[in-house]
């Protein structure tokens, strides 16, 4: 038959021939391959096998590196896990800078940052805290910072050997109820909420006494001494930091403070009313036989 008499069916029936032709070698030859792989896999994994099983040794060498290699993927796996993003981390953070508070709370908060070592991003947020609550509380500011300055040395986590607690070293087994509306007395190891804490106690203790050394006496929880030793420390730093906020040269010299004779109130004192926007009011007197706040007790 002539070539050019081939119709385009028959060729379209040759050309599917030679396609099932060439697919069925290669299914072939993949099967012949992968016979032959595994059964060269499984001769190689019964010698290692009756190898180690005569072999203590290298049975031993192989579980070791077995054991190795599982513990760097745990170890790998744990890094992730332990170290895996969390971009809401800042949230939890008590910081400010410095740079974008006024002239005198950055003032404050360097000055602090340099004499206590500590970061001036954490003191920023404190400095402002301070400024913010003690104009509420009628409070210096200064003198807040300087409470917290001769407690903790800005120390939130530290705790005194009696119990006192956090940044303001209160008594959070006295003051357990002032802390309520910050979520329970874990709270004493916030930063903020032992600050407002602390400043609500310290608001109190001076409205009991009539005066803020008064006011400090009665915060340290000084019993068998008139405290001057606390009250001494702390108006001084006090007069520190307000030299500093205000630009003022330090003072070399600071008066101590004099003996004063704090008499425990025979009946509950009835707090003023509430001034309207004030956060903190004294709850009333704290028992005279419990310190109210304080690090070091006498």
């Amino acid at each position: 038959m002539n070539a050019n008499n081939v119709s385009p069916h028959q060729s379209t029936t040759g050309a599917v021939a030679s396609l099932k032709t060439a697919l069925r070698d290669t299914y072939q030859g993949f099967f012949d391959i992968t016979h032959n792989s595994l059964a060269l896999m499984g001769t190689l994994l019964a010698v290692a096998v009756i190898t180690l099983s005569a072999r203590a040794d290298l049975r031993q060498n192989a579980e070791q590196h077995l054991l190795g290699w599982l513990l760097e993927r745990q170890e790998a796996l744990a890094e992730d896990t332990v170290y895996a993003a969390e971009p809401s981390a800042i949230d939890r953070v008590t910081a400010a800078l410095p740079a974008a508070l006024p002239k005198q709370q950055a003032n404050v908060a360097y000055w602090l940052s340099r004499k206590y070592r500590v970061a001036a991003e954490p003191l920023g947020a404190l400095v402002a805290e301070a400024y913010e609550i003690g104009a509420k509380a009628n409070l210096d500011p200064t003198l807040i910072l300087a409470v917290m300055a001769v407690e903790s040395r800005f120390n939130p986590f530290a705790q005194s050997p009696v119990g006192a607690q956090g940044l303001m070293q209160v008594l959070t087994r006295v003051h357990t109820d002032k802390y309520e509306d910050f979520g329970g007395h874990l709270a004493a190891f916030d930063p903020m909420s032992n600050l407002r804490v602390g400043v609500r106690v310290l608001q109190d203790c001076i409205k009991r006494a009539g005066s803020v050394e008064g006011g400090l006496r009665l915060y340290v929880g000084a019993v068998s001494t008139d405290g001057s030793w606390y009250i001494d420390k702390v108006m001084a730093e006090h007069l520190r930091i307000q030299s500093v906020a205000l630009g003022k040269p330090m003072q070399r010299y600071v008066p101590q403070a004099r003996t004063i004779p704090v008499v425990a109130p025979t009946e509950p004192v009835v707090p003023a009313p509430a001034k309207p926007g004030t956060e903190l009011e004294a709850e009333g007197p704290a028992q005279p036989s419990l310190p109210s706040g304080g690090m070091t007790r006498s």
